[in-house]
């Protein structure tokens, strides 16, 4: 099931299209564009649970779960607090799994209960070409992306790894670095360095989404060595640090009259390094 909460946005209703095409079974997921006054929309529970005084991410936290509110009423769980945990993760109902993501424009969530998949994670991406200094960072030899459009295999390969490390996060508690998400887009497919594996859909218009889901039952990764950590672990060496990078790109969304216009837009993007606040900064990308 889709579900959009901009009735009339002609760039929302395309993206739902594209995301309804994607989704798997049994998995709930729906866009919004962001607007103002979105913030007011965060329930009190959940605005205590966010410590960015930032108006423009609280919108962003506003419109995603306004989005998975929605979402889970569908699965008949009304009115559920989704507060921001320890690990900077959305902690999710008992019996469901999910995950929200936002750019500077549109929000989007998804969910689904765990008894179709063990996890899930989703990222957004403007449909433009990824810088190749980003790249650099984020691609690694093993990865195959030559099935997809090479003008957006970059940023596909780049929401990718954020949404596979949501995905892996709840269930192995082990913050990753990009050298340490393979992907292979020939295959649909991910596997992390602690082995787990997790499979892989994606659109590219009028944004990049992709979502990431492992099958089956929570459980230890594949190649683990001992018990999966607690959900709220988080190590203290590796992480993803944002940034905001100096090259302004340009996005042209869908206005609701199907005419394009052009805006300006400061790519994101995550670093991971050695540094003191590491562990903060890779909390904030799980909530990304």
């Amino acid at each position: 099931m889709t579900r959009s909460l901009d009735a009339g946005a002609s760039l929302s209703a395309h993206l739902l299209a594209a995301m309804a095409a994607m989704a798997p079974a049994g998995v709930r997921i729906g866009c919004r564009t962001i607007r103002e006054g979105d913030e007011n929309h965060l329930l009190p529970q959940e605005a205590r649970s966010i410590p960015s005084r930032l108006p423009l991410m609280r919108r962003a936290s506003g419109a995603a779960r306004w989005i998975a509110h929605e979402l889970l009423a569908d699965m008949g769980l009304n009115d559920v607090a989704i507060l921001r945990g320890s690990s900077g993760a959305p902690v999710w109902p008992h019996g469901v799994t999910g995950s929200l993501a936002h750019d500077d424009e549109m929000a989007v969530a998804a969910v689904a209960p765990l008894s179709h998949v063990a996890s899930l994670g989703i990222d957004i991406e403007p449909a433009l070409p990824l810088p190749d200094d980003i790249f650099a960072l984020v691609a690694v030899p093993a990865d195959r992306i030559d099935a997809t459009d090479p003008y957006l295999a970059g940023r596909i390969l780049f929401a990718a790894k954020e949404a596979v490390y949501k995905a892996a996060y709840p269930l192995d508690g082990e913050v990753l670095g990009y050298e340490d998400i393979t992907v292979d887009l020939d295959a649909s497919d991910a596997v992390t360095k602690t082995g787990r594996r997790a499979r892989l859909v994606y659109c590219v218009a009028p944004c990049v989404v992709v979502l990431a889901f492992v099958d089956g039952v929570r459980s230890p990764p594949l190649s683990a060595n001992g018990p999966a950590p607690d959900s709220n672990a988080c190590s203290t060496k590796r992480f993803f640090f944002a940034e905001r990078s100096q090259k302004a790109h340009t996005v042209r969304p869908l206005t609701e009259e199907g005419e394009r216009h052009e805006k300006p837009y400061c790519h994101r993007f995550h670093q991971h390094r050695w540094h003191r606040r590491g562990r903060e900064a890779a909390q904030r990308d799980l909530e990304r």
